[in-house]
């Protein structure tokens, strides 16, 4: 079966998101690293790093993703903010490396008015830059994650993930990860086992099922095709249920990390009962 778990916060320092995950019953873990609203942040202490392993370890063998700021943007045409998410990219890739994480997880950036092949051009660009600068983070990939395309933003379509990755010049430490509400909005439909084929077999074409290697679950607030990224609850949207019980019985899938990344209260509550109810759509 797929492991299941969600995003959780990291108040307090990196390693108290674990007591988080665990009183969800999770067996899957993304976090930030650091405060999402600030381009650097000081560097972890060693104190810190110890208690992040301790706690992982006593939380078990699953896996934990980091997600970058939403602050960094590296298809960004303006150069002082491309010269930043680039040097806070690194930042993040060297971050995760220092904890034995080995997925970042960050959005493909917009384009700002430029068009989708000056952005994606730009972006590849100052990726590879900050590959290249994060030297102490050559065990870490990065997963690219699925949009909306909600203004400018690119990756949401199979081709333009596709053009990032065989135009990079790391390919090796490049993968995707799935966000369902994004691929939803962005008009890949996957609540009817045709639907749900033809999405898959359309990803395993442009980019190959192999370089898939996380998912966010979460249901859309939004249509099918509507480009705005708006999560809502597992089976309270306009996704429903039915794509959800396909993508968690998929034998390709049964292996990989899933996390929501749903509205939630400091009880987690809600993550409970989001977990529950993905579970109760796992094949007896």
């Amino acid at each position: 079966m797929p492991l299941l778990g969600a995003h959780m916060s990291i108040a307090g320092g990196p390693h108290k998101a674990f007591g988080h995950i665990r009183r969800v019953g999770g067996e899957a873990l993304q976090i930030f690293t650091k405060n999402q609203r600030q381009w650097i942040s000081p560097q972890l202490p060693d104190q810190e790093v110890r208690l992040f392993h301790q706690q992982w370890q006593e939380w078990g063998p699953f896996p934990v993703a980091s997600h970058s700021s939403y602050l960094i943007n590296l298809a960004s045409p303006q150069e002082e903010s491309a010269r930043k998410s680039i040097i806070a990219f690194a930042d993040e890739l060297e971050r995760a490396s220092q904890l034995s994480i080995p997925f970042v997880i960050m959005h493909p950036g917009a384009h700002l008015g430029k068009g989708a092949k000056a952005g994606l051009h730009l972006f590849v660009k100052n990726l590879d830059a900050a590959i290249n600068l994060a030297q102490n983070a050559q065990g870490v990939s990065v997963l690219l994650e699925t949009t909306a395309g909600q203004g400018s933003s690119l990756g949401a379509t199979f081709e333009e993930i596709a053009s990032i990755i065989w135009k990079s010049g790391y390919p090796e430490r490049l993968g995707v990860c799935v966000d369902t509400c994004h691929i939803f909005a962005a008009g890949y439909d996957f609540r009817t086992p045709a639907s749900y084929e033809q999405t898959f077999a359309h990803f395993d074409r442009v980019i190959g099922l192999e370089k898939l290697k996380f998912f966010h679950l979460n249901d859309s607030k939004k249509p099918l095709g509507s480009r705005v990224d708006r999560h809502e609850h597992i089976g309270k949207g306009e996704m429903g249920i039915s794509g959800f019980k396909l993508l968690l019985n998929d034998p390709r899938f049964k292996n990989h990390p899933m996390t929501l990344e749903t509205p939630k209260g400091k009880d987690l509550a809600e993550d409970i009962e989001n977990l529950a109810v993905l579970k109760s759509l796992l094949a007896a």
